[in-house]
């Protein structure tokens, strides 16, 4: 079900308080947010409720406070944010179910919103029991007529204000995981080729179900980032200091055997940039991906390493990119990310960039996000798809629809 089909079942938004989950999970420093792209990509669905009259009640997630509270994890500064682009006040309850939830959710009039405090405060949402996570759940019914699941960095958990919400009310899709959805779907039923994957972050551990199901369906796959240097290991090459999973060499080796009977090209780097420490202001110098000193650590792809998975992007008709080349953080090792960066806005086709630290990077480095296909708000659960696997915050909605 999605909004329209909500509103047909209730016959229209107007009045009805409606719980949003949203994805808010926006990085700080110091109580400042730092890049608010999933602040901004949440809002049009909120926007389009309280258009219509809803009195929208958003709900979110800040980090991992482990069901403590924790006002390093408030969700204040995203309601301050959201009043800022939105130009109107966002009420702010400081709990989910209290005193103050219903006091705030009960002061709405037609078309205000509220953001509820980190629902990660509460152990009980992320319980391991499904009784507990129900329960849970159906605290937060208490406040809404309806539901909408529009959190796509989420929908892969199974908790209580993702998953078990949408038993307790009639739910529906939000527009933000419908358009992610149908872009995964894009790059998973017959994707037009040449398809090309790149893949880079610190782990390849994080990543082995998605390289695993991807070798069936890539063309070319890219791996920098440091999990190449996993990947680097298992071709007999000394990586010095750089991040490495010995556990994971000889899954990679296997993975590198299987990509070359498959005939899918997969591309390591063939240079680094490398430093004696993980620094801003560590000196940086470009070696030979098969002469890393021991004592020196790959912080970047190399800019040979550049230009081929430039021109290995250059004819491709569909392209899925998940995790930076390097630590880009750090402007000194930020170039191998900006020239992936820069090849995907060129690219004839659908070039999604796959969340996560992807999406901060190229804001960070000031690309243009109107360039790009599709720029996913959640990493981890575009992956998961990738491999293959159900979302549960996905497919509660369709067992509940009607």
């Amino acid at each position: 079900m999605r909004i329209d089909d909500l509103g047909a079942e209730l016959g229209g938004l107007r009045g009805r308080t409606v719980l949003v989950r949203s994805d808010l999970n926006a990085p700080m420093a110091g109580g400042v947010i730092t890049d608010d792209g999933r602040i901004r990509a949440s809002l049009p669905t909120i926007t389009k409720l309280a258009a219509r009259g809803a009195r929208v009640v958003v709900m979110a997630h800040l980090g991992r406070p482990e069901g403590v509270r924790n006002g390093a994890y408030s969700l204040r500064p995203a309601a301050h944010r959201m009043s800022e682009l939105l130009g109107t006040e966002v009420a702010f309850a400081t709990d989910t179910v209290g005193e103050s939830a219903r006091s705030t959710v009960a002061g709405l009039a037609d078309g205000e919103i509220a953001l509820l405090e980190n629902v990660r405060f509460e152990p009980a949402e992320t319980a391991q029991a499904d009784q507990v996570r129900a329960a849970r759940a159906e605290q937060l019914a208490t406040l809404a007529d309806a539901f909408v699941s529009d959190g796509f960095g989420v929908v892969h958990r199974k908790q209580a204000s993702v998953y078990d919400i949408a038993r307790c009310l009639p739910s529906a899709m939000g527009d933000l995981v419908a358009a992610e959805i149908t872009v995964l779907e894009r790059l998973t039923e017959e994707p037009a080729g040449p398809y090309v994957v790149a893949l880079g972050g610190s782990k390849v551990s994080d990543k082995l179900g998605v390289i695993d199901n991807l070798l069936e369906k890539a063309d070319k796959l890219l791996i920098g980032g440091g999990m190449a240097y996993t990947f680097l290991a298992a071709r007999g090459f000394e990586v010095g200091t750089s991040l490495l999973e010995p556990d994971q060499v000889d899954t990679c080796r296997r993975y590198l055997e299987r990509a070359r009977q498959s005939g899918v090209e997969l591309l390591l780097p063939s240079d680094a940039v490398v430093a004696d420490r993980f620094a801003a202001d560590a000196q940086a110098r470009v070696v030979a991906a098969d002469s890393i000193p021991s004592d020196a650590m790959g912080l970047d792809i190399g800019p040979e390493t550049a230009r081929t998975f430039a021109a290995a992007l250059a004819d491709a008709r569909t392209v899925f990119w998940n995790g930076p080349m390097g630590v880009f953080e750090f402007d000194a090792f930020a170039e191998g990310t900006r020239a992936v960066a820069q090849a995907l806005t060129k690219v004839d086709g659908l070039a999604v960039v796959g969340g996560g630290d992807s999406a901060a990077a190229i804001r960070r480095l000031g690309c243009d996000e109107s360039a790009y296909g599709h720029i996913s708000t959640g990493g981890g659960a575009s992956l998961e798809y990738l491999e293959g696997k159900t979302l549960p915050g996905v497919e509660v909605l369709r067992c509940v629809a009607p």
